[in-house]
């Protein structure tokens, strides 16, 4: 990828699709009653919008309608930063809420460091290091929330 405008869109999608989940996940955990989850995805679904409000500020987006409708490149199908449906249960606990979370902010992370790791554009690599930035920063987050409330054992 060497288009900034490219990259802004795949971000705005990256972000709308994580809000999206994060919306959907806390809607599974409030119909089954999980208030702590729910509470939690909710946190993440706003973060999520956060970024995506600077992303389409960024790329010139008034309305998401504005976005190319294909062509997007993403590893494994989807939006890096989408939670597994499969891994969600309405007596899960707030531990593997964390891990979902944390799991999906580090695709975003290895996602925007590929990016600027393969670009030959320098704006673009600046721009993909700051993304990748603010995703480490998330991943350091939820690390210290992860070990607040422990780990879940696989």
């Amino acid at each position: 990828m060497n288009s900034i405008h490219t990259f802004l869109a795949h971000a705005v999608r990256l972000e709308s699709a994580a809000a999206q989940r994060s919306d959907e996940l806390a809607d599974a955990m409030q119909t089954w009653g999980n208030k702590e989850v729910e509470a939690f995805f909710r946190r993440m679904a706003e973060y999520s919008r956060l970024h995506l409000k600077d992303a389409m500020a960024r790329a010139g987006f008034r309305r998401f309608s504005d976005l190319p409708e294909g062509g997007y490149d993403w590893p494994d199908g989807v939006p890096p930063e989408s939670s597994d449906w499969w891994a969600v249960d309405g007596l899960m606990g707030i531990e593997h809420a964390i891990e979902m979370a944390l799991e999906g902010e580090k695709r975003g992370l290895a996602y925007y460091e590929q990016i600027a790791q393969n670009t030959s554009n320098p704006k673009l690599r600046a721009m993909a290091e700051e993304f990748a930035a603010e995703e480490r920063d998330h991943v350091a987050q939820l690390e210290r929330v992860q070990q607040q409330h422990g780990r879940v054992d696989r």
